[in-house]
């Protein structure tokens, strides 16, 4: 790669124009979901009691019988094609971490020797892919392909690129998930289950308890002309080498800051196909680096939020080359920068309309507020490092702890107003609780606060879980991930935990306690359980490291040794009781993670080889060699007067040389510690040595090369710059 390239493409970058975007005629309302299969095409196009029996399954979380489906297959089909599609295809999300799809036009044979078009209820209900195409952590070998894809109910289908797709499960042939969707839907029932029993404490109407999901999808955009200049980024997503710029985002100017035009009509594009495929986008804006960007929609139920997003990632890649742009996922893809995350802002609300993280207008209801907040509070407290596992990554690990991102230890913020009220909660004995309606002095207690405000406004950047107002803030999500992996580990804690807090509620009534005082007394030792998960202050201070240690908080740092949490007995039992998880599914799941970790690793590492010997040495060596050109002239023509001149060349020459020697024997033995590491046959001891050895030996050669950018010729220098990559719009 010459550097002759590199100018052409900033030079294709810089006269980029913004792409005209064909706004429809209506408002978002008439055109929002016609490309969803929703509750309104059903009543369109099924029979009224094929509709009702449907609604009525949905509704109730129940399996729907051959015939019906068979009715609603023909009613989707015909709903498909009259709207352009040709094929359909089941959609659902392998442990790949994206989405998977096999697309099958709806032809049949008409016994005449042509085709006629159809769609059968088994082929909407169950299909079978190839599972030993997908990971599956050894539970299926390689000549044991069958694996079953089964239609979820509770996520419409929809059409895209005139393709009907069905959000399915994927399991195997012997029962055990595949994917992520099996194991969230069972975590939602779990937390449903387990909340509705308690919720019923404060309204004994309360049949549901649904789960809630907000999230904020962060992305990079980078111009496609120079994207296709930086091999690294082509092939892994984030820069592996790239000085920062001397200008960056310490002038806090990009954010909320006026969208380029390139950038808003990819918005304006993206918003009107998200809308279209009934995801509720509503927020865009500058993020705080230069060229990141953010895309947020209203709640939604925490299966279909989650289908949402990976749809609009998807989307997001195809549009952004309409716009000829690429879009970047990756957590970190320019260091020095800010990375990019996917808060997760979740939440918990009975089908009577009460969210449970919101204080209400009575007692009764600010009681139950106080009680569910206890109750996560207690399950992120023991779950703190499987609840850290269920994000880390190969790509979030290079952000977590960096640049406005929270810190690798998971730790709770509140507020300085909540967290009052749950120290006055915990310092007060039976007593206090016991006559707390009596008590008007108790300025912040429960009963003598008609409605109780919490200030939303108080946050903590620094903090991977906050509570902000109404619902918990899940900060600590990369960008690229699933939010499933997020959601399935906190539903299926918060669940376990409110089952056996409702359990000791019933232990109390039993013997006779008053439910009030029963909560009361119960809620005071969740807090006092919980106190070391409670962290209000600075997450990046090395004071907070040290007393998170203290603390007992899980403060691990290698990702691969992370997923140990995920089969610590605690961690077992939990997923067990919950029945989200089976012990062979999460050791499973875990020779998944380290593999992929291992592999992201693998090809960073040659892809980085690659370009330091291939294409930076060379170009360092020849700028040497025109300095040493240039110093051979000098004294030809000046002589001894020519060391004193020639002075800062010799300098570059020799420091060139140190660098170029240090990636060279880096490089090596970068290669020699991936041979040992590949050699290795345990998944969990090849990923930590690629963690421990292959890592530590990136950094390396990447520091020298980013020292050897700033001394070779600007017009040599091959790879788009950072002020370039991130400048350019």
């Amino acid at each position: 790669m010459s550097s002759s390239l590199r100018f052409k493409m900033v030079e294709e970058a810089f006269d980029r124009k913004a792409v005209a975007v064909a706004k429809p005629a209506e408002r978002p309302e008439k055109y929002y979901g016609e490309l969803v299969f929703d509750s309104r095409k059903m009543f369109e196009y099924l029979p009224k009691e094929a509709y009702e029996s449907l609604q009525h399954a949905i509704t109730n979380k129940q399996p729907i019988s051959r015939q019906l489906a068979d009715v609603v297959a023909e009613g989707m089909r015909r709903w498909a094609i009259d709207n352009g599609a040709r094929h359909y295809t089941h959609w659902f999300a392998p442990l790949t971490g994206g989405t998977a799809e096999k697309h099958d036009a709806f032809i049949v044979h008409d016994g005449k020797g042509g085709v006629v078009e159809e769609f059968s209820g088994k082929l909407l209900v169950q299909q079978e892919p190839d599972a030993s195409s997908f990971p599956n952590g050894g539970i299926r070998n390689t000549f044991e392909a069958r694996g079953y894809s089964a239609w979820d109910i509770s996520s419409p289908a929809f059409i895209l690129d005139q393709t009907l797709c069905i959000p399915t499960i994927f399991i195997s042939y012997t029962g055990e998930s595949l994917d992520y969707k099996t194991p969230l839907l069972r975590a939602l029932n779990s937390v449903d289950l387990a909340a509705t029993a308690v919720a019923r404490y404060f309204d004994p109407e309360v049949k549901h308890v649904i789960s809630y999901l907000g999230w904020e999808q962060e992305y990079f955009l980078v111009d496609e002309s120079l994207y296709s200049a930086r091999p690294d980024l082509v092939m892994t997503g984030r820069t592996l080498m790239g000085h920062e710029s001397a200008k960056n985002q310490q002038l806090e100017d990009h954010y909320f800051g006026s969208i380029p035009s390139r950038v808003e009509a990819f918005m304006l594009d993206l918003e009107i196909q998200c809308h279209r495929l009934g995801i509720p986008v509503k927020t865009r804006h500058n993020e705080v680096a230069p060229n990141q960007f953010e895309f947020a929609p209203i709640f939604e139920e925490t299966n279909l939020a989650n289908d949402h997003n990976l749809l609009l990632m998807s989307v997001m890649a195809e549009t952004a080359r309409r716009h000829n742009f690429r879009v970047l996922l990756h957590e970190k893809p320019f260091k020095g920068i800010n990375g990019s995350g996917k808060h997760n802002n979740w939440s918990l609300g009975t089908d009577r309309g009460a969210m449970l993280f919101s204080p209400g207008r009575t007692p009764l209801d600010n009681l139950q507020f106080i009680t569910f907040v206890a109750n996560v509070m207690a399950a992120v407290h023991r779950h703190n490092a499987l609840i850290k596992a269920s994000i880390m990554s190969a790509t979030n690990s290079h952000r977590l702890g960096a640049n406005e991102a929270p810190p690798a230890i998971i730790s709770i913020f509140t507020g300085s107003q909540l967290a009052e009220i749950l120290n006055k909660i915990a310092s007060s004995d039976s007593t206090d609780l016991s006559d707390l309606k009596k008590k008007a002095e108790y300025s912040l207690g429960l009963a003598q606060i008609p409605e109780l405000t919490i200030d939303n406004t108080d946050r903590n950047r620094t903090s991977p879980f906050a509570f902000t107002g109404n619902r918990f803030e899940f900060r600590a999500v990369g960008s690229s991930a699933n939010c499933a992996s997020a959601m399935i580990v906190l539903n299926a804690a918060v669940a376990d935990q409110l089952n056996e807090f409702h359990a000791k509620i019933e232990a109390r009534l039993a013997a006779g306690e008053k439910l009030t005082d029963a909560i009361l007394a119960e809620v005071r030792i969740l807090i006092r359980q919980s106190e070391a998960i409670h962290f209000d202050g600075n997450g990046y201070s090395d004071e907070w490291q040290e007393e998170a240690k203290r603390r007992g908080l899980d403060c691990e740092t290698s990702a691969p040794k992370m997923f140990d949490a995920y089969l610590a007995p605690s961690s077992v039992e939990m997923f067990a009781r919950t029945r989200v998880l089976s012990k062979v599914e999460l050791e499973a799941r875990n020779e998944v993670k380290w593999e992929i970790y291992t592999k992201k690793i693998q090809i960073e590492a040659r892809v980085l080889g690659d370009l330091a010997l291939n294409h930076i040495i060379p170009v360092a060596t020849r700028y040497q060699s025109t300095l040493v050109e240039n110093l051979v002239k000098l004294r030809d023509l000046l002589g001894e007067r020519a060391s004193q001149i020639g002075a800062g060349d010799l300098e570059a020459i020799e420091t060139i040389s140190s660098h170029i020697d240090v990636i060279r024997k880096t490089v090596h033995d970068m290669v020699e510690a991936r041979k040992t590491a590949n050699a290795m046959t345990d998944e969990r001891e090849k990923a930590i040595s690629y963690h421990d050895n292959v890592v530590p030996a990136m950094e390396t050669i990447r520091y020298h090369i980013d020292k050897l950018e700033l001394l070779v010729d600007n017009e040599m220098w091959p790879l788009p710059k950072y002020r370039e990559l991130l400048f350019i719009r």
